[in-house]
């Protein structure tokens, strides 16, 4: 068995090394050749195997790029939340083709993802900015072809990310083939309700993809219904990304449920 050390951050740029105040709430561990990030609370929000650390570790980041079955070459991303920055990486590094936008509240994980989880720096396919996600969504209509919003706090839905409000503003920011990607709990007493509000914002034309029992809940919400050859060409397409994109969509697809069929 390898040794499991974690070490906490307190204040940007620190190193690794550093005493530092385990109030902060983030904090950052490694186990078995995997490092992950923490945010409040001891769950992973974020893991990174350091011998391929631009690889989707967990299986949820991997599902939730399960909207290329539908968008398979989008242009532009808006990301709420980075963490440990595993899916702008991806993206970045697989899709060269889409230009990114993270939006991150707190400086401090900004920090962390770049220095130790290996974010690239900002170039004309990456920004990250230091902003509040529901503000930037409301202030950015019709800029986005994906919307991927995976904003916790202590192990919970950030309020201001999981609103009604917040779902009609994160159907206008889409473009019109967008699609808006959202990570949920399954077992929060409330994920009824916010699929539900998903429902109401986007008439009812959502997917949703359980990661795992107990576990993430991915949810696919369409600003317009794809063609019906979309549906039809589902397991082809799975194909198909599946040898590009070295994701197991293949079994993603036997998970993958219409809410309503629309």
């Amino acid at each position: 068995m390898r040794a499991f050390s974690r070490r906490r951050f307190h204040g940007i740029g620190r190193g690794a090394g550093d005493n530092t105040d385990a109030d902060s709430g983030v904090h950052m561990s490694e186990e078995y050749g995997v490092r992950s990030l923490h945010i409040g609370s001891s769950m992973v929000q974020s893991a990174m195997r350091l011998a391929t650390p631009n690889h989707l570790e967990l299986i949820y980041t991997q599902c939730m790029m399960g909207f290329t079955l539908f968008h398979p070459r989008p242009e532009n991303m808006l990301m709420i939340g980075l963490g440990g920055g595993s899916l702008a990486k991806f993206v970045y590094h697989r899709l060269p083709q889409v230009q990114t936008t993270v939006i991150e509240i707190n400086p401090q994980i900004v920090a962390i993802a770049r220095d130790h989880f290996f974010v690239p720096a900002d170039d004309d396919r990456l920004q990250v900015v230091i902003a509040e996600g529901g503000e930037f969504v409301a202030s950015h209509p019709r800029s986005a072809d994906i919307l991927m919003v995976d904003g916790f706090d202590d192990g919970r839905q950030v309020p201001s990310l999981c609103s009604q409000d917040f779902y009609d503003r994160a159907r206008e920011a889409l473009k019109k083939n967008g699609v808006l990607v959202v990570n949920l709990l399954s077992r929060d007493r409330a994920v009824h309700d916010y699929i539900h509000r998903i429902e109401d914002s986007f008439a009812g034309r959502v997917a949703t993809l359980l990661a795992e029992p107990f576990g993430n809940l991915i949810v696919f919400a369409f600003k317009h219904s794809p063609d019906r050859s979309a549906w039809e060409n589902l397991r082809e397409c799975a194909k198909q990304r599946e040898e590009e994109l070295a994701l197991p969509f293949t079994k993603f697809v036997n998970k993958l449920q219409q809410r309503k069929p629309f």
